[in-house]
């Protein structure tokens, strides 16, 4: 089953406060884990489901199933201060955001406090769509959709607990056939091959010694080469993070509006979408008594409401595994 999780994966492990250095000890490190996770998506962009539509106007159709959750990282630090490290894997702190995705980089940590992250993000565009996703009555096909991203990070600036992460990446779409049945010039609205630039900013604020909040503000422009999928979009987000002892947890809810630059050809409007997400999640360290390992859990729902019902999308994940780091 195919499916978009970024927005919902979650996991525990950005709740432990910034250390003073990369890493406890010099060398490699890293760790693994396997989670089990249900999830169910509906979209009309999910090409798991009826590849035939009656109807370009609804909401799409729901899929739902188990999946394995595979995710690790792997680390080497080094230095008299340990304040360099290469890296390669989904991070943790990634992924407690919403992006599961391979990240190849460097991080180098200064006198000041602040963490310099410069890495190269060579899946986090890739997937499978529609080639041409409004056909009716004929049996659509799909295509690839393949991209790259470039990320360059600056945490705790200066110690002042200011975080800034900024991303170019590039989406092509294979096959692109959107509105094949319009004129040439609805044909280049649709156009869905983009340049995208990514910005959000957060602040991590210390309620006590084991707990923290971490608002955040997102902007993304998305420069596409059909006018109508070009767009700006601003989100917000709010994180609340718990360390009882062995017990971790957070809860997030984040909020983004986004706004189309021109009329949509196929449905003579300009597309706005408003989009909620919710999640939680758990994580129990040194499981059964071994220093290692933990147990980890998290469940997401994500929605997206559009003046367009065709894009309106919701999806939910529930996950709960196993953690060893080493």
């Amino acid at each position: 089953m195919t499916t978009k999780i970024l927005a919902l994966t979650l996991t525990i492990a950005a709740s432990a406060p910034a250390m003073a250095q990369l890493s406890e000890r010099g060398g490699l490190s890293g760790e693994v884990s396997l989670s089990a996770g249900y999830t169910s998506s509906t979209s009309n962009f999910n090409t798991d489901t009826n590849a035939t539509i009656t109807d370009n106007t609804q909401k799409g159709e729901s899929d739902s199933g188990f999946i394995p959750v595979p995710l690790g990282n792997i680390a080497y630090t080094f230095g008299s201060q340990l304040d360099k490290q290469f890296y390669a894997g989904t991070a943790r702190e990634d992924i407690a955001v919403g992006t599961l995705a391979l990240e190849l980089g460097y991080k180098q940590q200064l006198a000041n406090g602040t963490v310099i992250d410069a890495s190269f993000l060579p899946t986090i565009m890739s997937g499978e769509t529609w080639a041409n996703p409004f056909q009716e009555n004929v049996v659509r096909t799909t295509t690839d959709e393949t991209g790259n991203a470039y990320r360059l990070k600056f945490s705790n600036i200066a110690k002042s607990g200011f975080s800034l992460d900024t991303a170019y990446a590039v989406k092509d779409i294979d096959s692109e056939q959107s509105g094949q049945a319009l004129s040439s010039e609805a044909q280049n609205a649709l156009r869905r091959d983009a340049n995208l630039l990514y910005v959000k900013g957060d602040y991590r604020l210390f309620l006590d010694r084991t707990t923290f909040l971490i608002p955040s503000i997102t902007y993304i422009q998305t420069d596409a080469d059909g006018k109508a999928n070009s767009n700006t979009s601003w989100g917000g987000e709010l994180s609340l993070f718990k360390i009882i002892h062995r017990h971790q947890f957070v809860l997030t809810a984040g909020y983004t509006t986004r706004d189309y630059d021109a009329s949509h050809p196929v449905y003579d409007t300009v597309r706005s979408d408003d989009e909620l997400s919710f999640f939680a999640a758990y994580e129990y360290k040194d499981l059964m008594g071994w220093k290692d390992w933990s147990l980890i859990s998290f469940a997401g729902y994500g929605t997206t409401d559009s003046n367009i019902d065709f894009y309106d999308e919701e999806q939910v994940i529930l996950s709960l595994g196993v953690n060893y780091q080493f």
